[in-house]
C-alpha cells in the first residue's frame, strides 16, 4: 500500500461526493442494504475507486454510501460489505478502505461483523460490544514497510477499541432499546470454521466471540490514529458448542433475523458520532 494509492482514492470519493466526511462504518452480514434508501445518499461501487478491493462473499454488497447528517454539516462513509483475508487478499488490500476513509477524514471508525459464540454468556441474536481482540491468524496489515506520512512503525494497541466510544454505544443500545452485551474476538483467517479443539483454545486464552474479520481493520484504522468502535453480531454458537454443523447459511439467516437492533444502534450511533 502507497501513500500515493490513498490519496487517488480519497480524491475520487471527494470529487463525486463533494462533502466532508467524519465517521466511517463497515457493515458486515445482515447490514448489506443499509444507507441504500437513504434519500441523498450517493453510491459508490468499490470497482469505481482506484485501489479498493472488491468482495465476491454472498451477503456481502461492495459499495461505498456517502450519507448526510440531518443536523451537521458532516457526512458518514458506510461500506456494505468488506474484503477478507480468505478471499486470498493481501491485508493492505484488505485494509484498503477503512485506510482510505480515515485518510478522507473519518477519525471514527465503527466496524461491525458476524460471529461465533464462544462464551455461555452469548447467545444467537445477541449484539456485542468488542473490548479488545486476539489475533490467531498469524498475519497483520502492517507487516512490510512503513510510510510514516499513514502512521508510526510501532503503534500502541492498548486501547484498540475505544472505551469512549463503547461508552457512547451502550447510551445508543439504550436509547434504542436493544440488549447490548461485550466480549473479546479471536480472530482466525478462514474460510474454514474453526475447529472445537480451537474454540476450547480461545476460550481458555480468554475470547468470548470468534470471527474471520475485523481485526486488520481495527489495526489500520488505529495506526492511522482514528478511534475504533467493534460491534459483533453473534450469529452461531462456535464448533463444538452446538449439535448443529456450522454453514454460511445459518450466519446470514441469523444475521438478518438481528438486521433491526443493529440498524437501530447504527441509526442511534450516527446522531452521537457526527
Amino acid at each position: 500500500m502507497k501513500y500515493e494509492d490513498l490519496m487517488v482514492a480519497v480524491r475520487v470519493i471527494a470529487n463525486t461526493t463533494r462533502r466532508k466526511h467524519t465517521l466511517a462504518m463497515v457493515l458486515g452480514s445482515g447490514l448489506g442494504g443499509y444507507g441504500a434508501e437513504d434519500p441523498g445518499a450517493i453510491a459508490m461501487p468499490y470497482l469505481d475507486i482506484p485501489g479498493f478491493p472488491v468482495t465476491k462473499v454472498r451477503g456481502h454488497r461492495g459499495t461505498l454510501f456517502s450519507l448526510k447528517a440531518d443536523e451537521s454539516e458532516n457526512s458518514v462513509l458506510i461500506f456494505s460489505g468488506r474484503a477478507h483475508a480468505y478471499e486470498g487478499l493481501p491485508l493492505h488490500d484488505v485494509v484498503f478502505g477503512v485506510r482510505t476513509a480515515v485518510a478522507a477524514g473519518c477519525t471514527t471508525v465503527v466496524l461491525t461483523n458476524a460471529a461465533g459464540a464462544v462464551s455461555n454468556h452469548l447467545e444467537p441474536g445477541d449484539l456485542a460490544l468488542i473490548t479488545d481482540h486476539l489475533n490467531l491468524a498469524g498475519m497483520n496489515p502492517l507487516i512490510g514497510g512503513n510510510d510514516e506520512r499513514v502512521g508510526p512503525r510501532f503503534p500502541d494497541m492498548t486501547d484498540v477499541y475505544d472505551p469512549g466510544l463503547r461508552s457512547i454505544a451502550e447510551e445508543a443500545a439504550l436509547a434504542a432499546g436493544v440488549a447490548l452485551k461485550s466480549g473479546v474476538y479471536a480472530w482466525f483467517s478462514g474460510p474454514s470454521y474453526e475447529t472445537p479443539a480451537e474454540i476450547e483454545m480461545v476460550r481458555r486464552l480468554g475470547a468470548d466471540l470468534v470471527g474471520m474479520s475485523t481485526v486488520p481493520e481495527a489495526i489500520a484504522a488505529r495506526h492511522m490514529g482514528a478511534k475504533v468502535l467493534g460491534i459483533s453480531l453473534v450469529t452461531n454458537k462456535a464448533a463444538g458448542l452446538s449439535p448443529e454443523p456450522l454453514s454460511h447459511d445459518e450466519v446470514t439467516m441469523s444475521a438478518g433475523l438481528a438486521r433491526q437492533d443493529l440498524t437501530m444502534i447504527i441509526d442511534e450511533l450516527r446522531k452521537r458520532l457526527m
